[in-house]
């Protein structure tokens, strides 16, 4: 009788023993997995913005090698996918993107170039009023001139714009080229806003370039002598444009 109770009551206390034991290791495995909780899902926002930067990566790699490729091409030796898409690879690289070799092989210029300008307008009472000539280089000079770090505008864009001008054109001032179209365009275009700039506001409807070609000074040269007598001065048809000088 006591060996019988002694069983019952070590059969208890080894239950007891196996619970508590599972008490302490935790929930089942099947309880545990119940309540495992998936990553949270990202939100539509979220994704929409990482597919648009995606795409905006993409598209600027692709124009970067778009770039690349024409440029090469622009530089690289005559061949036949050059001549075949000339206008298309000329329409990309001029005027912002032009390369040459001049970094290798340096061709400074000889002469100094004052470009000046004046405008005209037609008043209500069907007159013209011309201004007085405007000395565009001065403006470039004195925003060179003692500063440290000058722009590329103020160097070099108005006289780039007329040496390529020059270069298309010639004596003469007949555009024959669309790239001549172009470079007109341009030169006029840069004129406009330089004096639209210094203008307060005034309008007018046509503008007229002269070009005064000085030879450079010899080293050496004493300051206040008689300044070089120009070489070429040149005058340039008047040239319509938007009333607001753009």
């Amino acid at each position: 009788m006591r060996k019988t109770g002694w069983a019952v009551l070590s059969g208890i206390e080894s239950v007891g023993v196996k619970e508590l034991h599972q008490s302490d290791s935790g929930p089942a495995p099947q309880e545990r997995h119940d309540e495992e909780v998936g990553p949270p899902k990202s939100p539509m926002g979220v994704r929409a913005l990482k597919a648009g930067l995606r795409t905006a990566a993409a598209l600027c790699l692709l124009t970067a090698l778009v770039h690349v490729v024409l440029v090469f091409l622009h530089v690289a030796p005559s061949n036949p996918v050059s001549k075949r898409y000339s206008s298309q690879i000329n329409g990309w690289v001029f005027p912002l993107f032009e390369q040459n070799w001049r970094l290798f092989a340096p061709d400074p210029d000889s002469s100094n170039r004052q470009i000046l300008a004046r405008t005209a307008h037609t008043d209500p009472g069907g007159s013209m009023r011309v201004t007085p000539w405007f000395d565009l280089t001065a403006v470039d000079h004195s925003a060179v001139d003692h500063n440290v770090f000058p722009s590329h505008t103020s160097q070099n864009l108005l006289r780039r714009a007329w040496t390529s001008y020059a270069e298309t054109h010639g004596g003469s001032d007949t555009a024959r080229s669309e790239r001549a179209v172009m470079l007109q365009t341009y030169l006029r275009n840069i004129a406009a806003n330089r004096v639209a700039a210094h203008n307060d506001g005034g309008t007018f409807d046509f503008i007229q370039l002269r070009v005064v070609t000085l030879p450079v000074a010899g080293p050496g040269a004493p300051a206040g002598s008689r300044p070089p007598a120009p070489t070429e001065d040149r005058l340039l048809p008047w040239w319509k444009v938007t009333s607001h000088g753009k």
